[in-house]
């Protein structure tokens, strides 16, 4: 290519460290530190191998033993047990007929929209310059604080319990469903089989591989900085009911009734939500 056409015959080149054991050292069949990438794939899936390999900083050298790989089927369960809820609280959701117009979502779901637009644009732009062990760490980082540790947490009162066609579900719903086929997308490209099968029950075509990115609505600045003061002011609140849960004087959050002071700007930003405050605290009662 490079005689007939004076260049190369690819458009970009990536490069990459050597495999070592966990300790730093070069493998070595004598020093018996060796790790068959078919072992791996026989006892723990493919999908292990992948996601090892997207979650490794590949300008250095690449560590892989037991620990590590122990740690990255961890992140695996994370990601894969965050899509298997998005699944089944989208399971009764028909998307071209009961979704809700952002504009008439409630607040935390047009937060939780806006979060998941911020994350894909900072996940594009690591994939256009084949960084891809940000991509993982920000995905997991996602799937277990944005989504389990705050939205998918105060989310289950209110689809559990809401009327079916109800605008608070159907609400919530939209949102699932935009933030599955968006996590879908983003992890297709090191999480193949997953993508893939999750997407036979969610997508409208034959293979997620075919797909473009979602197009998210756009990040709202103004949202994003309120709920993230809410919740800092909500893991303030959880920690003082996890101290009287530990003196034995409270069982589940939902039996506390929580009384709040605040400097003016917080207690603005805690009454807008009204009545919706003990739901996005999971107690009985709050008041600010």
């Amino acid at each position: 290519a490079c005689a007939m056409y004076d260049h190369a015959p690819y458009k970009g080149l990536l490069t990459h460290g050597f495999t070592v054991d966990g300790q730093g050292k070069k493998m070595s069949k004598s020093v018996g530190n060796t790790v068959a990438p078919q072992d791996v794939s026989n006892k723990m899936g493919a999908e292990i191998i992948r996601l090892w390999v997207a979650s490794t900083d590949y300008s250095g050298d690449l560590g892989i033993d037991d620990k590590i790989l122990a740690r990255v089927v961890d992140a695996y369960r994370r990601i894969r047990n965050t899509l298997r809820f998005l699944l089944a609280n989208t399971s009764d959701f028909d998307a071209a007929t009961e979704s809700v117009a952002y504009a008439d979502m409630l607040e935390i779901d047009q937060y939780a929209l806006t979060r998941t637009a911020q994350l894909q644009q900072e996940v594009l732009a690591h994939y256009k310059v084949y960084e891809f062990h940000p991509v993982v760490a920000k995905i997991q980082l996602f799937c277990s604080e944005d989504l389990g540790g705050f939205y998918l947490d105060v989310l289950k009162d209110r689809l559990y319990t809401s009327a079916p066609k109800s605008l608070a579900r159907r609400s919530a719903q939209t949102a699932l469903h935009q933030i599955t086929q968006a996590l879908l997308r983003w992890v297709a490209p090191f999480l193949s089989f997953t993508a893939e099968e999750a997407w036979k029950i969610v997508g409208n075509s034959d293979t997620i591989f075919l797909e473009k990115f979602l197009e998210l609505p756009t990040v709202d600045d103004g949202l994003l900085d309120k709920w993230t003061r809410l919740c800092a002011i909500r893991n303030v609140v959880n920690k003082d009911i996890e101290n009287v849960r530990a003196d034995g004087k409270l069982g589940s959050s939902l039996q506390a009734e929580v009384t709040l002071t605040a400097q003016p700007e917080d207690l603005a930003l805690l009454q807008s939500l009204a009545d919706d405050l003990k739901f996005v605290l999971i107690t009985s009662a709050a008041n600010a």
